[in-house]
């Protein structure tokens, strides 16, 4: 009697667990046509995050879809980078460049809630923001616009706070 080998993208169950967020973005059939006949396989764009300022996306392919997600979910952990978040917003305005894909991201006040259309919006939910505008411009590829929007985000700054001067005291 043999056992099953372990499956090679398995979800990690060692180190530190941390309650991500998974969304599937798109599922692509590819096809290749061989001399012997027709090659399925599928590929599945998958968003990670933790709410919290973290967030990775990643591309899994395979023969059959769930083996697909789970390579693209394992491969976007790995990948997760971190964003600031400044009162439930972004610190400042910026853009996100990736092939063909520009994303604006604009700081929103309070209760406006999250202003941005298809990849972006995903990725803006993942990462923890509640108050954001983008705007997308360019290429609507799916990939690229991802991309550009974590760029955006993992390129913004944090502004420190002033240091006070010391007081001296008058002579």
């Amino acid at each position: 009697m043999t056992t099953a080998p372990a499956r090679k993208y398995a979800t990690p169950t060692t180190g530190p667990q941390t309650e991500l967020g998974e969304k599937v973005i798109k599922i692509r059939r590819v096809v290749k046509v061989t001399k012997g006949g027709r090659t399925f396989r599928f590929s599945a764009l998958v968003i990670v995050g933790d709410r919290k300022g973290q967030v990775g996306f990643a591309v899994g392919k395979a023969r059959e879809i769930p083996v697909a997600i789970t390579k693209a979910i394992a491969r976007a952990r790995k990948t997760m980078v971190r964003v600031p978040i400044v009162n439930t917003t972004v610190p400042h305005q910026n853009k996100g460049h990736f092939g063909a894909s520009c994303v604006l991201i604009k700081p929103a006040s309070l209760g406006v809630g999250i202003i941005a259309g298809g990849a972006a919006r995903a990725v803006v939910q993942l990462a923890g923001y509640q108050n954001i505008y983008t705007k997308s411009f360019g290429s609507n590829t799916a990939h690229n616009l991802i991309a550009a929007t974590i760029s955006g985000l993992a390129s913004m700054k944090v502004p420190r706070r002033a240091a006070t001067p010391a007081v001296t005291p008058a002579a």
